[in-house]
């Protein structure tokens, strides 16, 4: 019984080196970022900078209680709420573009100011771009002999201030955190850095209303993204 036990294991262990031997030997890659994926940058300020000026020609610049806009720029506010969530998914790509280069380079305090205020940012834009939707919808359900507009009133309001205040300083932050990371490693051109210092701090201080200011972000976003690009372009040739 022990012999016809030990043939049983010495039989299981020539079986298990059998399979061993002709299992094909698994080969892994490293993942590496394509190089025309700062395509993504400009991707996101065209479709930003495009929602932006829709929504610009909809809604009135004068702040005021007249709620016609509503009706007659409906369809464009329609277009600029579908357009943006691209441009969000767009600049998602772009933090990662952006985390590729920097490489083994990364710190990690202004990175995490970075990718903190980044988020904050876009999650901000989001919330307005909700706030503008729920006024389309609820609009046409306010009805009566002397409507009440006041619940709409007061969600453009807060639409305005969280996408021209809160959001353009948390993109103002992002831009100070990242330009502080590239005037230490040296990874982008003196002008670039020193332009992006100024244009950090014109979202910091300006306190504007106006949604043509913002578009001050989406034109930066494709200055970055179009010197990355023919960095990666030249370096692949």
């Amino acid at each position: 019984m022990v012999r016809a036990a030990d043939r049983e294991v010495n039989l299981a262990l020539s079986i298990s080196g059998m399979m061993k031997n002709t299992t094909p030997a698994i080969e892994y890659r490293r993942l590496t970022t394509p190089r025309a994926a700062a395509i993504a940058g400009i991707l996101f300020g065209l479709l930003f900078s495009a929602s932006l000026v829709l929504l610009r020609f909809a809604i009135p610049e004068e702040f005021t209680t007249d709620t016609t806009w509503i009706t007659s720029g409906a369809q464009q506010i329609r277009w600029a709420l579908g357009i943006m969530p691209f441009a969000g998914i767009a600049y998602l790509w772009f933090i990662g573009v952006v985390r590729d280069r920097l490489g083994e380079l990364e710190d990690r305090f202004f990175s995490s100011v970075f990718y903190g205020s980044s988020l904050l940012f876009l999650a901000m834009v989001f919330v307005s771009m909700a706030l503008a939707g729920g006024i389309l919808v609820t609009y046409p359900m306010v009805t009566g002999e002397t409507p009440d507009y006041s619940a709409i009133i007061f969600g453009r309001a807060v639409m305005l201030q969280i996408s021209n205040v809160y959001a353009l300083r948390m993109a103002g932050v992002m831009m100070i955190s990242l330009a502080t990371i590239w005037i230490r490693t040296g990874l982008m051109p003196r002008w670039l850095t020193v332009t992006t210092f100024l244009l950090a701090i014109t979202l910091l201080v300006v306190v504007n209303l106006n949604l043509w200011v913002t578009l001050i972000f989406p034109v930066w976003v494709i200055m970055i993204s179009v010197e990355t690009l023919v960095k990666n372009l030249r370096r692949s040739t």
